[in-house]
């Protein structure tokens, strides 16, 4: 297994996947039923295939990563080669909170307002194995998605000035 097996909420959400995951693998409805009864090594090695072909699809377009403490943001560009991070500190103490679900907007309004004193950072590197490994180990030590990487962008856009 290269990632982790689904859990039973996640394979109810995708439940119509699978179902066409099983046809694909000429799988019946009553074949499956059967490999349920009998229980054992045939059912948990078709999760876990389905589910290593799950996060290879999510992986495979996944483009932009966040990772956020109170006072610190690390965006991430998870392009083919390489990637890029760009990140925000607030030195001393101010009264901002990262960790709170905002949008960039939100956040860079509140840096302005708050007068504290912030510190952009980028960095990059390459994969140093296979990318949809890293990205997954980034995700399981808490980085989460970015639909759109407006804050890598913002944080991106921000680094010359």
């Amino acid at each position: 297994m290269k990632y982790r097996r689904l859990n039973e909420g996640e394979l109810k959400d995708l439940e119509q996947d699978f179902v066409r995951f099983l046809a694909s693998n000429q799988i019946t409805a009553s074949d499956w039923e059967k490999y349920k009864e009998e229980g054992g090594e045939k059912v948990n090695g078709l999760i876990e295939l389905f589910s290593d072909q799950v996060f290879d699809k999510v992986f495979d377009k996944l483009e932009y990563l966040e990772f956020k403490t109170i006072n610190d943001i690390k965006t991430f560009h998870c392009q083919k080669d390489k990637i890029v991070m760009m990140g925000l500190f607030v030195e001393g103490h101010a009264q901002i909170d990262f960790s709170k679900n905002q949008g960039a907007e939100d956040i860079m309004q509140a840096v302005k307002t708050s007068g504290a004193a912030v510190k952009i950072y980028t960095a990059e590197k390459t994969y140093k194995g296979d990318r949809n490994q890293e990205l997954f180990k980034m995700m399981e030590n808490g980085c989460l998605i970015s639909k759109d990487g407006a804050l890598y962008k913002t944080l991106f856009s921000l680094k010359g000035q």
